[in-house]
């Protein structure tokens, strides 16, 4: 029986425009528009869109680093969005974050045991801290012998994203925030990188929000799916369903942008280009915030806004009046 562990309610996060010399707030760019999400013990739900879709706000407001304008996260049944500083400090016991940038997100100037040790001294966890620090560098595949007093402009890029999941993995957290964790990598880095979080994963328990725009990131590593467009989400399914069966128009034109390793199927295929370009997140369009893009859109879509309905298999939900039937994912997802 599937557990949840983390549950987004209807999450808003709308961050305000001011202008003049009074700094009047003038209106709001609606990153987050009314996110629903469950994520469940032991599996990764991916996230992917377009860049300015909201994804990094969401990572932000799940570990806290983003007060939500209103709705609901709750951590283990527990709400924690009106949280108090101490609250939060017992929760990110439980739940870190791996950045989308290693070397930015490292103190330059701080070895990077040091950087690796940090949380365990936040949270006195200074017993036998060396060993410690060595098991953890030994667990990310780093030999403590070699690396131990470096610092981080001495890596290359896939060793700092690993020193990052060190630091990530030292409090034996239940749920890691991953934004971006590959993006900045090279393609051969890429998978290494990815089977490390999926070997570390069956290791110690973990669960994973793990956020991309690389469908193939995703494929490999998601269990489930959520595809977001402007602050929304726009469907949600399972992986297998995802990539064959997906329904939502912004969806498979997201499939179609991906190429198949085999020619004549890729040549034999549909492709969708969208026309136009992502709508400021502070003037959304009215109705389905996709109708400016979608190649399906009528003038009923400009007005009314779809609500997620289960469609296909179970659990798969879709945010759309005239879904993609099975006819055309079929042209599309050969």
């Amino acid at each position: 029986m599937l557990t949840a562990l983390l549950e987004i309610k209807d999450l808003h996060v709308h961050f305000p425009i001011k202008n003049g010399v009074l700094q009047k707030t003038t209106g709001h760019v609606k990153a987050l528009n009314g996110i629903d999400l469950t994520v469940n013990k032991g599996e990764t739900l991916g996230i992917v869109g377009e860049s300015g879709c909201g994804k990094s706000t969401l990572a932000r407001s799940i570990v806290g680093l983003q007060k939500p304008t209103s709705g609901d996260i709750l951590f283990n049944g527990k709400t924690y969005t009106d949280a108090s500083s101490k609250e939060l400090y017992e929760l990110r016991r439980n739940m870190q974050m791996v950045f989308q940038d290693p070397y930015t997100s490292l103190n330059p100037r701080m070895k990077v045991s040091e950087s690796i040790a940090a949380p365990l001294k936040a949270y006195k966890k200074t017993k036998n801290l060396e060993s410690r620090v060595k098991e953890l560098m030994e667990l990310v595949g780093l030999n403590p012998d070699d690396h131990y007093h470096r610092l981080p402009h001495e890596f290359s890029g896939g060793q700092r994203q690993r020193i990052g999941i060190a630091r990530a993995i030292a409090l034996e957290p239940k749920l890691i925030v991953c934004d971006e964790p590959v993006s900045a990598l090279d393609v051969s880095v890429q998978a290494q990188v990815i089977n490390l979080f999926q070997d570390l994963q069956k290791k110690l328990d973990l669960t994973y929000v793990f956020i991309a725009h690389d469908l193939s990131v995703i494929n490999h590593i998601a269990d489930r799916v959520a595809v977001m467009y402007l602050g929304k989400v726009m469907e949600k399914s399972n992986r297998e369903t995802f990539q064959t069966h997906a329904q939502h128009p912004y969806t498979n034109a997201l499939l179609s942008a991906v190429p198949l390793p085999d020619p004549d199927k890729e040549r034999a295929r549909e492709r969708i280009v969208l026309k136009g370009e992502l709508p400021s997140p502070a003037n959304p369009p009215s109705g389905c915030v996709f109708h400016t893009r979608c190649p399906k859109a009528t003038e009923f879509c400009k007005t009314n806004i779809p609500a997620p309905e289960e469609r296909g298999v179970p659990g798969q939900e879709v945010a759309c009046f005239f879904p993609v039937g099975a006819e055309e994912n079929a042209r599309i997802t050969l």
